[in-house]
This record gives C-alpha cells, structure tokens and sequence, in this order.
C-alpha cells in the first residue's frame, strides 16, 4: 500500500486566524533574523484551542485524561465523512440524521462531520454553525466512535452575540467517554475518494487540555 493523495485538512496559525470568542488571537512574531542573528526564529503566543486543534477530557472535565495520557491511536484512522451540509445557522445535527452512516460508525472509526461551515470562516457567521445534538453524540459513543471531527469552531453550540448557547452535550459525551475532538477543520469537500485515512497529532504540550494539530486525509492505494 502506498498514499497517493493527501489533503491538508488544517487552518494556517497567525494573525489571520480566526479565534473561539474569548481566546486571544495568535501572534507571530520574529525573535531572530537571518540578517542580523545569522538563522530565522519566530516567537508564537496563542490558546492552546486556536486554529484545527485536538481537545482532551481534561478541557471540560477536572478529572479527565489529559492530551498525553490519550492513546495516539485516537488521532488517526479510518474516516466516515458525513455530509450534512445545507443546514441553517445554529441548526442541530441529530441521530437520525446520521442514520445513513451508522453501519460505518465503530470502535476506531473517525467520524468527519461535513457541514460546509468553513466557508464562513473568519466572519461573525461562522460562530452560528449547526451543531452535534446530544442524542447523536451519545449515539456516536455507544457505537465506539471515539474521534469525532468538524468544520467548524465547535460540536456544540458557540455562545455568541446574543445567543447563550445550549450546553456542551457533544463535548461531554465524547470527552466523558476518554475521545478527543478534532475543530476548525477545513478542506471536507475536497475528500472525494473512498475510504480516506485520517491523521491529527496533537503538540504534546504539558497544558493537556488541548493542542494545535496537523490534519490530513490520505489515500492509500495498492502498489509498489
């Protein structure tokens, strides 16, 4: 087997990256220069939750498993892309909604839920993106999914602009049951081949609620 395509799947890191409402947004700047200091070097300050990142048990829950203690096995996989775009904003995404893909949904699966959100990305709209509802995030954990990723800030409903949210069912579930979830994904419309293969390494950072990932969907075929 060998990968014939890989489809980056992650946000830039920056000035220009578009942050969950209250994080800091990151800044890149110069500490050494080639001109002056013989070697380039940058200084990056940003939460642990901007950009395509991974989050941790421990993001919500005071006991849970911190990013280092998850298996890494959690972050890379094969992936069931459901396309449940051509919801309205702030629209739930339920269990039966997802029924098309259930026989697919099992222990060591990545689910990719495709709402199609990005392309509101780095506008006041993105944060009024469709939503897991709990019934479908606790379905998704009953099946044995433990990596669940999306097109969006969040599974959950962002609090934003008058609009106080819905809880955090989708976080809870997955997170309680020792997954991780995968956010600000983009480039979902471009997986048009079967059977992609899923990667998002986390940084191992020692804050272990959350880091920065690299994401990816490959595809793999036979041959030399």
């Amino acid at each position: 087997m060998r990968v014939t395509r890989i489809v980056d799947l992650s946000r830039p890191v920056g000035p220009g990256t578009q942050s969950y409402p209250g994080d800091r947004t990151p800044a890149l700047e110069p500490s050494a220069r080639l001109a002056e200091d013989g070697y380039n070097s940058s200084e990056l300050h940003m939460s642990t939750h901007n950009g395509t990142h991974a989050d941790a048990p421990f993001h919500f829950l005071a006991d849970g498993a911190r990013l280092s203690d998850l298996p890494l096995e959690l972050f890379t996989g094969p992936a069931v892309v459901a396309d449940v775009r051509g919801r309205g904003d702030r629209s739930p995404i339920t269990a039966a909604d997802l029924e098309p893909w259930r026989p697919s949904f099992a222990r060591g699966t990545v689910v990719l839920l495709h709402t199609g959100w990005s392309a509101h990305y780095g506008t006041d709209r993105y944060f009024d993106h469709p939503y897991l509802a709990g019934d479908a995030a606790r379905m998704l954990v009953a099946a044995g999914v433990r990596t669940i990723g999306i097109d969006a800030p969040s599974p959950d409903e962002t609090p934003f602009a008058g609009h106080p949210g819905s809880g955090w069912d989708a976080h809870l579930a997955v997170l309680g049951a020792n997954g991780t979830i995968i956010e600000n994904l983009c480039g979902l419309e471009l997986l048009d081949f079967p059977d992609p293969w899923f990667s998002a390494f986390p940084l191992r950072l020692d804050s272990g609620d959350g880091a920065p990932v690299r994401a990816v969907a490959m595809r793999w075929s036979a041959g030399g």
